[in-house]
């Protein structure tokens, strides 16, 4: 295997991550570290790498290349799955110093992922309740989730980074930011990638995170699309495209929910404004979660 650079975070809120926040969503403490990352060559030798280059030891990355290479327990992890790479943060000083004193100089390991070179940057990312056990059997410093949301806004984030204190000293405040990662998440571009929201101010806290209690959380839009896109109604649609086409093909797709989307709003939109009494409606959000139940319906169309 070969250096792979880890990917650019998008800041939340830009086009790149539109949408990231539908569904369930790992909310992560952001570090202010060095990139790093390390895998397994062909011969099966340890690399490292910054964010973007490969190291060597007279370039080693603040010390991070000589660390790992004495590192047992990376090394013993990658020999038992030589086809992962693990990407991670090196911490040493940057802009935030109020890191606790025994939090300096060690590997907090923030991503797991498979060459996969189908995808654009060739990197397939591990869900985090996958990769967690796996690198706790072998001892490895991993990040762990702040908070696990479904459907999170603007504002809980938010909230997030106020009770980041995640290897800060006490009374010194929170941390730089948050990472909010969704496995199932695909852009409009067909990537795979994270989104961030970073602290413009430090302020004085002196909060714990204890674990990271699940919430849920039901947009207006989820609502409208599970209680009106029925099994029936997508089923209908299905059926007229396939006896209109002469069978079905994968290319009739995205015919099928323009056109389950459309009948919703033709059909029932009406009924629903008067039930809910002329909601905010955001349709782009709405179109989302009726591609999701259509998915749901028929998922074998999408297999």
């Amino acid at each position: 295997m070969e250096f792979r650079k880890y990917q650019h975070i998008e800041r939340f809120g830009t086009d790149e991550v539109e949408n990231i926040n539908i569904g369930k969503c790992y909310i992560f403490p952001k570090i202010d570290g060095t990139n790093s990352s390390c895998w397994l060559n062909a011969d099966g030798e340890l690399r490292c790498g910054s964010r973007n280059r490969e190291l060597t030891l007279e370039k080693d990355n603040a010390g991070f290349y000589a660390a790992m290479i004495k590192n047992e327990n990376i090394i013993n992890y990658l020999k038992a799955h030589p086809n992962h790479r693990i990407f991670g943060e090196w911490l040493v000083p940057h802009t935030l110093k109020t890191y606790r004193a025994d939090a300096w100089r060690k590997f907090y390991v923030f991503d797991v992922a498979i060459d996969n070179d189908e995808l654009e940057r060739g990197l397939e990312y591990i869900p985090y309740d996958i990769y967690a056990p796996m690198l706790e059997e072998f001892g490895i410093e991993y990040i762990a989730p702040l908070r696990i949301v479904k459907n999170g806004d603007y504002e809980y984030f938010v909230h997030c980074l106020e009770v980041n204190d995640y290897l800060i000293e006490d009374g010194k405040g929170v941390g730089e930011g948050i990472v909010i990662k969704n496995y199932n998440f695909y852009n409009r571009y067909g990537r795979q990638t994270w989104a961030k929201i970073v602290r413009a101010e430090f302020k004085e806290k002196n909060r714990r995170v204890m674990g990271a209690p699940e919430t849920e959380k039901i947009m207006f839009e989820e609502k409208i699309a599970d209680q009106y896109v029925t099994e029936a109604l997508v089923h209908k649609e299905y059926d007229k495209i396939r006896v209109e086409c002469n069978g079905w093909s994968s290319k009739y797709i995205p015919r099928l929910l323009n056109t389950v989307f459309h009948v919703l709003i033709e059909e029932e939109m009406w009924h629903i404004l008067k039930e809910y009494k002329n909601p905010t409606i955001n349709f782009k959000t709405l179109n989302t979660f009726v591609i999701g139940k259509i998915k749901r319906v028929m998922p074998e169309l999408f297999n």
